[in-house]
């Protein structure tokens, strides 16, 4: 991929040195100037439960350092200099989040905390429609994992009478989330 913007590269230069002096007006030019790339930048990692807006955010940080970081004596142009700490910037949350839930993964408790299918019932929703809902948008296996954990089962209760494993009921009850989301935001 190639990291370009508009206007030649010595005009970033300036503005990075005016920005490092202190004038905010420079620093929002070179942010505006590379949003695009960062979003490009984003859009090609993947990692579920995350949204690419999270990635952009990150990136947009790592851009915000480079800013502040750059130095011109290191023989290098700032258009560089800002892809590496993007870069890098939505890498290191992207480990960080495997390390996460690898560590979650070891700890089956730890998961059931956060959002769960539960959240997704709207406003005056019966549980009955809901499970009713559950039906047309999920898998028998996702169905099965989803209506077992409703019913109050833990992690590993759900792997035993599912007879999976605890990535997989793990797996489906993100594919269950992912997909109710996508359910109720078509429905707003």
């Amino acid at each position: 991929m190639r990291w370009s913007v508009q206007g030649s590269h010595e005009e970033d230069e300036v503005l990075v040195a005016r920005a490092q002096g202190g004038d905010s007006a420079a620093a929002e030019e070179l942010m505006h100037r590379y949003k695009d790339r960062v979003l490009a930048c984003a859009r090609r990692y993947f990692l579920a439960g995350a949204e690419v807006d999270d990635l952009v955010q990150e990136g947009m940080i790592g851009l915000y350092k480079a800013i502040g970081s750059y130095s011109p004596a290191a023989g290098r142009k700032f258009k560089n200099f800002a892809y590496l700490c993007v870069t890098r910037r939505i890498v290191d949350v992207l480990r960080a989040e495997g390390r996460r839930r690898e560590d979650a993964l070891d700890d089956p408790d730890s998961l059931e905390g956060g959002d769960t299918p539960e959240d997704f019932l709207l406003d005056g929703e019966s549980l009955a429609e809901f499970r009713e809902k559950l039906l047309k948008v999920l898998s028998d296996f996702e169905y099965r994992v989803v209506t077992l954990y409703l019913d109050g089962l833990k992690y590993a209760q759900i792997c035993e009478a599912t007879g999976k494993p605890l990535k997989s009921v793990d797996n489906a009850l993100a594919r269950a989330k992912r997909k109710l989301a996508s359910t109720y935001t078509e429905q707003a």
